[in-house]
């Protein structure tokens, strides 16, 4: 049966799981609901797999046997900015999650899990990604940013002769900052609009995104990000 009912057709998993036990189940299910599933029982093949194929979204245990879930992560992102990353992990430390977001995942689901609960985040992770319409699919946005130039679109940062490529979570956040200039941003708004919910542990993530945002602009000095402390955040172009 198809669960799904998002504009895509069909979206490609990459899962990386070792235990054996539990991935065939995930496999399994999210199948049945109408993913493609390729399984990777290791990091190593989990990453050889990612180095092959094209993928929409990738699940990622954390603890696993020769390359760790936060090791394939930073690798994946090398290769891809975009490509959605989800952690399965028994820890559900602060510091453990807070390293899961700097990492660049878009969500951190801690075991043990319902099925449906895992298919309930997917779908509201590749909804944001990638349910667009075709019109807005082609449409280039371009904001000015002080002597900077955003490509939103395409993830794209200009400023002279530099280009710098974004993430999605980076180009979203700045997004949502242009279409707001120089009006407060209240933190809970950027948070569900960002990142699809309010959660302490996505916040301290969210403060990461926004100090890289303030590098990445720092060479106007009229452009700044201001933050009002508890409150929210402020793009400021003199």
């Amino acid at each position: 049966m198809k669960d799904l009912d998002i504009s895509k057709e069909v979206f490609r998993i990459l899962l990386v799981e070792d235990d054996s036990n539990l991935s065939m189940v995930l496999q399994d299910y999210l199948e049945m609901i109408g993913y493609i599933v390729d399984l990777g029982v290791d990091g190593e093949h989990g990453l050889a797999l990612f180095n092959k194929n094209e993928y929409d979204i990738v699940v990622l245990d954390v603890m696993m046997p020769k390359k760790d879930g936060y090791s394939l992560a930073a690798d994946i992102r090398k290769k891809d900015s975009h490509v959605p990353i989800v952690f399965l992990t028994a820890k559900n430390l602060k510091e453990d999650k807070i390293h899961g977001f700097r990492q660049g995942c878009d969500d951190y689901i801690t075991k043990p899990f319902s099925t449906e609960e895992l298919n309930l985040r997917l779908k509201a992770i590749l909804r944001r990604c990638y349910n667009t319409s075709s019109a807005e699919a082609v449409k280039v946005e371009i904001f000015e940013i002080g002597s900077f130039e955003f490509h939103s679109t395409n993830f794209i940062l200009k400023h002279k002769n530099d280009e710098k490529r974004l993430t999605r979570k980076e180009a979203e956040l700045l997004k949502l900052l242009c279409e707001n200039k120089n009006e407060l941003l209240p933190r809970e708004l950027v948070l569900e609009t960002v990142w699809g919910e309010n959660d302490y542990f996505i916040g301290r993530s969210m403060d990461v995104f926004i100090a890289k945002l303030r590098k990445y602009l720092k060479a106007d000095p009229k452009v700044k990000i201001t933050n009002v402390h508890g409150i929210g955040f402020k793009l400021e172009i003199a």
